[in-house]
Order: structure tokens, then sequence, then C-alpha cells
């Protein structure tokens, strides 16, 4: 791709000379051609010629009389690809020249790398600073008007070049005849050709060589994203090609060593393969639409191979895991697979796993990226609606007509039945155990993006807060359900890190409902600190939520000291509560200022503190009690589960805030924590840059497993107090307070969260998990 530089200061009059130079060959060709048609194609087509002459001059005279008219193809289709690379290379420089101008007026820099960070970094303004602020969507505006205009220029570039390399061909003798109107009928004609080329290497099946895998793989790469591509090569293919091929690559009866030898290579071409046909789904021309049509009907037939018959839903389902599938595709797929399963199992009488798995014999290796053999279809849809939060959300909140043939309306809760009442089957995983786990974690990840509006591997670049109402009506169904009884989550395994980063997704509205003290009521406390809230204190969710609770009280505890049970949920949970008490006192705590501190009204501020105190005190005593009942006391894997309560303060490590959100450990699938504020203040940049705390840095192993479990379990508690008064401590150290306010605030505050915290109301915690024995 083109840099940055090379794109701004690209220069361009040698490209628009040449385009002038091309058009000035054409009209000169254009004389040519109308002379060796007129003159001389015409006087061979009309001399009497005999012998030698009728075979052999004639028909060179009109191939030379063509040859004129191909030049002038060729040369116009020159002319009009590079006239189309100028424009698109004068559009990246100026949408560059734009930015870097408006940049200043944002208060943002922009480094002659592109890179871009403050004008003025807030550390450093003075108290009389008056100029540009900018926000994290100012920042994210930015680079993405940078990407945006290099990615212009370098796919006007690649278009361009292989385009000329076309025209010109190989035959030194012959002009191509190749006819282009510009860039776009280029594209076209390289996605077609490239298309016909994965064609023909998808007719070689699980025949292909290696390299023919690795050819088919590039294929798939360098058209990512382009719709075009996919669309002829879904077609090309046909519905039931692609579950054809990929039922016959998984047959383990046929001999192929591609699933044995290059199980990497068949990983990437899965996840290729699966990225290019959500593409496809995107196109409404009508063959298209006929295409997915056919692709569902074609879910409940049998794929035959050589070895196996699987399912037409088994094998589609398997590629749709990666990739941003049609909404509208999702939902008619999803319905109709949850249809057929109900007809398949007798309205649930057999579980799902003896449906589609049948009575043993043969199974097909559907699923190469990890998380079972691809047998049940459910847990690839669930993938791919983990990568489609709005046709996911929509889905967990809909209902399904389960007998739509008898005109009987029989409907079927999607939420409950997925959460509830659907027996997972167990799937060989990936250590070689029989487990559920991959489907459970597979409708934590539908979870995921149902109750957060994001993918749940979403990259952390250009996040933002986008919850909806939806989203939440999703979130309220999540904690009601694995919130009513520790056995829903332990008995899920693989949810409970799902679990986690939905419950930090939520931590705002959870504090919300914790301020309140009633355990069933569902209104707010007034003047509330907390919660999803516009500028003018409206809630994002709508008007019912500017008084109304998400959750009442007892339903937000019950929920966190159930997911806290979970180390990871422990872990995920306090780090964001610790984040979001932390920008909460950057929203609501008086700003940095001359003082006096004592004359400050700390209210706020001190509700906020109180309330996350309570929090950490909820999670921190419901894994302890888990950690109690799971192991034996004074056992080395209890006193090293103890041990390992505060390592939550490492999540802190490369967080990244961006558009009013924090990404917990940062890179793609992280915790997504919501702010107080888009605009990070002093408290949570000082936060950021502080130690906590971790009893497990405390001891040396051997000297940890010399301690009893009662002596650890009092000094990780004690951490946890400890680790609480961060947000305070934080809050006092951010600059532009004075030295003797500062100190002043830190002790007033971290003594308030000290009393805070010893005094903490006695909820009647969730009792914890006892495992089967």
């Amino acid at each position: 791709m083109p840099t940055f530089q090379q794109v701004l200061h690209v220069q361009l009059n040698g490209l628009n000379e040449a385009v002038t130079d091309w058009s000035e060959t054409i009209t000169k060709l254009e004389k040519a051609q109308e002379k060796a048609e007129n003159g001389l194609r015409n006087k061979a087509e009309k001399a009497d010629w005999a012998g030698e002459n009728a075979g052999v001059t004639k028909e060179f005279v009109k191939k030379t009389a063509k040859e004129f008219g191909d030049a002038l193809k060729e040369a116009t289709s020159i002319r009009n690809v590079l006239r189309d690379a100028h424009s698109e290379f004068k559009a990246a420089k100026s949408a560059l020249e734009k930015v870097i101008e408006e940049a200043p007026g944002k208060g943002i820099r922009i480094d002659p790398d592109g890179v871009i960070s403050y004008q003025i970094h807030p550390d450093r303004r003075g108290k009389d600073y008056d100029g540009p602020k900018p926000t994290e969507a100012d920042f994210e505006a930015t680079r993405s008007a940078i990407k945006a205009a290099l990615e212009r220029a370098n796919e006007a570039d690649e278009i361009a070049s292989r385009a000329l390399r076309a025209l010109v061909g190989k035959d030194k003798n012959d002009f191509s005849g190749t006819s282009y109107g510009g860039l776009k009928d280029a594209s076209k004609a390289q996605d077609a050709e490239d298309a016909k080329i994965a064609y023909d290497l998808y007719k070689k099946g699980d025949d292909a060589t290696p390299q023919e895998i690795d050819k088919l793989n590039k294929l798939f790469k360098d058209n990512k994203d382009d719709r075009y591509f996919a669309e002829r090569f879904a077609l090309e293919v046909g519905p039931k090609g692609s579950m054809e091929y990929w039922a016959d690559m998984g047959d383990p009866s046929d001999g192929s060593r591609l699933g044995v030898d290059h199980r990497d290579k068949l990983k990437e071409l899965q996840k290729n393969w699966s990225l290019t046909l959500a593409s496809a789904t995107h196109s409404t021309s009508p063959e298209m639409e006929q295409w997915k049509a056919d692709v569902i009907k074609a879910g409940s037939e049998p794929i035959q191979t050589r070895g196996t018959s699987p399912y037409g839903f088994q094998v589609m389902s398997n590629l749709m895991r990666v990739g941003d599938y049609d909404d509208k595709f999702l939902r008619n797929y999803g319905n109709a697979l949850v249809t057929t399963e109900q007809k398949m199992t007798h309205n649930g009488s057999l579980p799902p796993g003896r449906a589609w798995m049948g009575m043993g014999g043969m199974q097909n290796h559907l699923n190469w990226q990890g998380g079972g053999l691809g047998q049940d279809p459910m847990a690839g849809f669930m993938e791919s609606l983990g990568h489609n939060p709005k046709a996911s959300t929509e889905f967990f909140n809909s209902t399904i007509d389960v007998t739509p043939e008898n005109g009987k309306d029989k409907n079927l809760n999607v939420f409950d039945y997925l959460n509830k009442d659907r027996d997972w089957p167990e799937e060989l995983d990936d250590k070689g155990k029989m487990s559920k786990e991959p489907g459970y974690n597979s409708l934590g990840h539908a979870l995921e993006a149902a109750t957060t509006g994001r993918a749940y591997d979403a990259p952390t670049e250009g996040l933002k807060d986008v919850r909806t109402i939806e989203n939440a009506e999703v979130m309220q169904k999540v904690v009601e359900r694995y919130g009513s009884d520790p056995k829903h989550m332990h008995e899920r395994p693989g949810i409970d890190d799902s679990l986690g980063k939905m419950g930090a997704a939520y931590i705002d509205e959870f504090n919300r409902s914790l301020e309140q003290e009633n355990d069933t009521s569902m209104q707010e406390m007034p003047n509330s600190p907390f919660g999803n809230s516009n500028k003018d204190g409206s809630s994002k969710f709508g008007d019912k939520f500017d008084t109304e609770l998400m959750f009442n009280r007892g339903d937000a505890v019950n929920f966190m000291g159930i997911v806290a049970q979970s180390e990871t949920g422990h872990a995920q949970m306090s780090q964001a509560q610790m984040l979001y008490t932390t920008s909460v006192m950057d929203e609501v705590g008086p700003k940095p200022g001359p003082g006096p501190a004592r004359e400050l009204d700390l209210t706020d501020a001190k509700t906020n503190l109180r309330i996350g105190a309570e929090t950490q005190s909820i999670l921190d005593q419901s894994r302890m009690a888990q950690i109690d009942a799971q192991y034996e006391k004074d056992s080395e894997e209890h006193k090293k589960a103890v041990g390992r309560t505060t390592e939550w303060v490492k999540f802190g490590t490369g967080v990244v805030i961006t558009g009013g959100v924090a990404a917990l450990t940062g890179g793609a699938g992280a915790a997504l924590v919501p702010l107080a504020a888009e605009t990070v203040g002093g408290a949570v940049t000082t936060y950021l840059g502080m130690e906590a705390a971790d009893i497990a840095e405390k001891y040396e192993k051997d000297e940890l497993l010399q301690k009893n479990s009662d002596e650890l379990k009092k000094d990780a508690l004690q951490t946890g107090v400890d680790n609480t008064r961060l947000p305070a401590q934080a809050y006092a150290r951010a600059p532009g307070w004075s030295q003797a306010d500062a100190n002043y605030l830190e002790e007033e505050l971290t003594k308030y969260v000290k009393d805070s915290r010893q005094h903490v109301r006695d909820d009647s915690l969730p009792d914890p998990y006892k495992p089967k024995k």
C-alpha cells in the first residue's frame, strides 16, 4: 500500500500528460482505422482475386485492417484507465490535504508519517488554555479519513497496474482488442477472471495439491470484501456446490491427505470461503436472491460424499463461522434451521445430537477453526451471529412459527429455546474429548454480539458504545436467566467468559441498580451519577429509562455474584468496575482548580466511590465462596486459586480507550467497558498509569503454599479493599490540583472508601455452585 508521504506528495503531472498523449494517439488511430476499414478492407473485399491471392493476401489485408481497430480499442482503454487512475490519485491526495488543513482547528497534530496526536497534550495545557480539545471521536474521524484516502489510492494503483499489463498482453505481434471504459470496467473484468480461476480450482475438490489450495486461498484474500468477485464465485459454484465441496473435503474415508497433512491450509480455506460467501449474500441481484433461497432449501437435505452424508445445514453453518453475512439471510436461515431441528427432534422429544449426528458412524470433519468437528449446525450459526450484531439481536428477541405448513401458529421463543430448553450436543473438542463446551462457547459469542451491538471479536480500532434498547432487551433476558441460578453458568462450560464481557459492557447500568436500596424496586435514585446517559442526562436507551432501572438491585447482585464465581468473570468485571468508577469521578467530581478542596461538593464523587466499593465486595466475596466450594481447604489448588483472585489488575495492561469505551487488554475480542464520558479525563489517565496490588506477586510460590487458606483469603480480601481506593487516589493525583488539595482529597476520599467497604451492605449473595461428583 502507498505510504502517507507517497500519496500526499505524489506528482501527477506526468500521469496527466500521459492521458493527454494517449488521447492524441486515439485521434490519430481513429483516422488510421477509418482508412483501414474504408480503404484497405473494402478494396480487398471487392477485389476479384484468385489463386493464392484469394487464400492468403486477402485474409492478410483483412487482418491488418482489424489490427487498426484493435489498436484503437487498446489505446482507448489505456487512456481510460490512466484517466481514472489520475482522478483517484488526485482525490486521495486532496483528501489527505484536507485532513491536514482541518487538523489544527480540532487540536490534532499529524506527523509527516501520518501518525496523529494531540497538538497540545492535556497534561501540558496551561490553566488559561482555551484552545480546541479534541475528543476520541475527532481522533477516530481523522484516522478513518487518512485510512480511506490511502486505501483509495492503493485500490486504484492495483487495478490500473493489472489492467495495463493485461492490455499490453504477451503477444508482441497482435493488439489485445480489450476494451475498458475505465477502472470500474477493469475491476469487474479482473474479478470475473479471478472467479473463473477460483472455480477451476474448486472443481479439483480434495484432489487439489497443497499448492493449488494455497492459490485458491490467495485468490480469496486478494479479493477480500470485493462483492462482485464474491457474487461471481458463489454463482459459478452454485448453492449446493459449496456444500458438496466442503463435505467432500472433510470426508475421512476417501484417502485425501489434505486434512491430515495440511490442516492449517484447510483452516485458512474455511475462513476465506466463509468471508467470500458472506460478502456475496449482500447482493440483491435476482440470481443471488435465488442462491440464498436455494441454500436454505438445501439445508434439510443430505449432502452425500463417499463415506458420509451430513445435512446441508451442518455443512453450510461451518461456512458461516467467519464474516459479515446479510442480516435478512441470517434471519431466514436461522428460522429454517430451528424449524428443521424441531421437526427432526419431534418438537424436542429427541435430543438435537441424536437428530444431527444419527446413531453413530463416520463423522465428517466440517470445522477446521477449532471448537469441535462442526457436527452441530447451531454452533456454526451462533458463530455467524457473533459476527453480525443486528441479526443476532433480532434473532434472540424473536419467536419462530415452527409449524408454518399447518396454518396453526406454534411460536417458539428463540432465547428460551437456546438458553433453557435445547440440549446442546457434545462435540469432539480441541483436547480430543467429548464436550458441550464448543456449543456453549459459540452461544456466548452470539449473546455478546446481541447485547453489546458489536461483533464479539471486533478489533478495538474505532469501537464506540453502540448499545441500543434492543441490545438491552437481550441483556435483560441474560441477567434474568443466568442470574437465577449458578448452575445455568457452571453447567454450560465455555460461556462464563462471554457472560463476564456482557457484565463489563453493562457495568454502568449495574452501578445504577446498586444505588437503589430496595431489592425489587425498578425506580432510579434521584440525580443518579450512573447509567448510559446523554449529555442532557436522558438515557440513551430511551425515555423509559430516564427514571426506570434496567435491572432491579436484587437481579443485579445475583448476576454479578454468579458471574464473579468464575475466575475469568471475576477478573473482567473487577477491572471494568474500577475503570468505570474512575471515569465517573472525572465526570461528577469537581474539576481540578484553585480550590480550596475543603469547600468542594464531593457528594456525587463519594456516592460513586461507595457503590464502586460495594460492587467490588460483591465480586470478591462471590469468588472466594466459590473457591471454598470448589477446592478442599488448605489444598494447593485452593491456595493457588485464592492467589489468583487479585490478578485482575493485569487486565489494565494495554487498555485501549476509544469512543467513550475502554477495551480491556486491547486486541480483538477484548471486554468493552462503557465510560462516563467520551473524553478521557485526568483521573482515568492517572489510573491507567498506576500499579495495583496483586497478592500473587506478593509471595514466592513456596511461600504462598506455606500459608494456610484462611490467612491467604484475609490477605486477598484486604488487597481487594486496597485496590478499591485506586479511583479515589487517581482522582486526587490527576493534573491540576495544588499539592495541598491533592493531599486533602486523597486522604478524605480513600478514608471514605475504606469506611464504605467496611460497612458495605450485607447483600444476600448467590450460593456458590457445588460441582457434581
